[in-house]
């Protein structure tokens, strides 16, 4: 797959593809941009995964590593993000809270397992351990996709579609007044 089609693919499953401008703008820029980390390692994963399929282990290989740069980037990220704005609570109710804090949940205990299977697979790939790197593969690539398909999921969700007040506004009267 070439890298056009690779960047092509990733516009098309990032959030915020066929969404007003101003929808994203309002979102802090770290939120919006740890969901298109997500989506984007989303896309370096299942492409990565195909090339493997295909026995096209350079391409798999490149694909993974952009894959475990992207997570980097996006964990460094999300801890930035949340160091600076703290929780964001969720503002949908009844059924819509009860999937929200169950895809929350499980996203958050395969996230705290992602960075360690990551490692230990780039580890067994560094030492040619390929048996061991399959069987793990095997187990980390569905984890590690439901975690960054979550991630975008759980964005859409708390800042799309069910938004709270503007975090800003909030902060400083004269800029909630319009001032």
């Amino acid at each position: 797959m070439s890298g056009a089609a690779i960047i092509a693919a990733a516009v098309g499953w990032l959030p915020g593809a066929g969404m007003p401008v101003a929808a994203l703008l309002a979102v802090h820029p770290l939120a919006t941009l740890n969901a298109l980390l997500n989506g984007l390692a989303t896309v370096l994963l299942v492409t990565g995964w195909i090339a493997i399929a295909r026995g096209q282990w350079r391409v798999h290989r490149n694909l993974m590593v952009a894959a475990f740069a992207v997570s980097t980037v996006f964990l460094v990220s999300y801890l930035t993000y949340h160091a600076l704005v703290g929780h964001v609570p969720f503002r949908g109710t009844g059924v819509v809270r009860t999937v929200y804090l169950t895809i929350l949940a499980t996203h958050v205990v395969l996230a705290a397992l992602v960075p360690l299977l990551a490692v230990a697979m780039v580890l067994l790939a560094w030492r040619g351990r390929w048996q061991a790197h399959r069987r793990l593969g095997r187990i980390t690539l569905p984890v590690w996709l439901y975690v960054s398909v979550t991630g975008v999921v759980i964005y859409l969700m708390l800042y799309q579609l069910f938004p709270g007040p503007d975090p800003a506004a909030a902060a400083s009267p004269a800029v909630a007044s319009g001032i």
